[in-house]
């Protein structure tokens, strides 16, 4: 049986809650029936497609249930087919001496609505950039006025 999600919030609870339990079919059963969905995991390359996106979290679950995702919505862009949540996602894991240790990882989930209720088309997370002091950021030079392409 096909889960309905009613809401894009509701997709996304799902989601972390498959990530945290390692469940690959509920992992999956987040995401769309369709070729053209994308993931990015931390330091990962591109995985696109049904089955790119299952081996990708078929590889991260293998090792059992991980650590608890705390995702803080940090902004929702609503639309009317279309849903875009830019998100905090906070874990605890060990430091090499084994103490819980924060780590933050940035990530923009895309969710569409079928006709089966709102589903994942792209989860794209990135290592969130270390905070700098104050102090040390201040005493920084500010960068050239040279333009980077990105």
């Amino acid at each position: 049986m096909t889960r309905i999600f009613p809401s894009a919030q509701d997709a996304e609870s799902a989601f972390y809650e498959a990530l945290e339990h390692a469940d690959l079919e509920a992992m999956m059963a987040v995401w769309a029936e369709d070729e053209d969905i994308i993931c990015v995991h931390p330091g990962g390359s591109r995985l696109a497609g049904p089955e790119q996106v299952r081996e990708g979290w078929r590889r991260i679950f293998a090792g059992g249930p991980g650590p608890r995702a705390e995702p803080t919505l940090l902004l929702a862009i609503p639309g009317v087919m279309t849903v875009v949540h830019s998100v905090q996602e906070n874990f605890l894991l060990a430091d090499p001496q084994g103490k819980p240790a924060p780590v933050a990882v940035i990530a923009t989930n895309v969710y569409t609505r079928t006709p089966a209720g709102w589903r994942m088309i792209v989860h794209h997370a990135s290592p969130l950039p270390a905070q700098k002091p104050a102090q040390q950021a201040a005493a920084e030079p500010r960068p050239s006025a040279k333009k980077t392409l990105h």
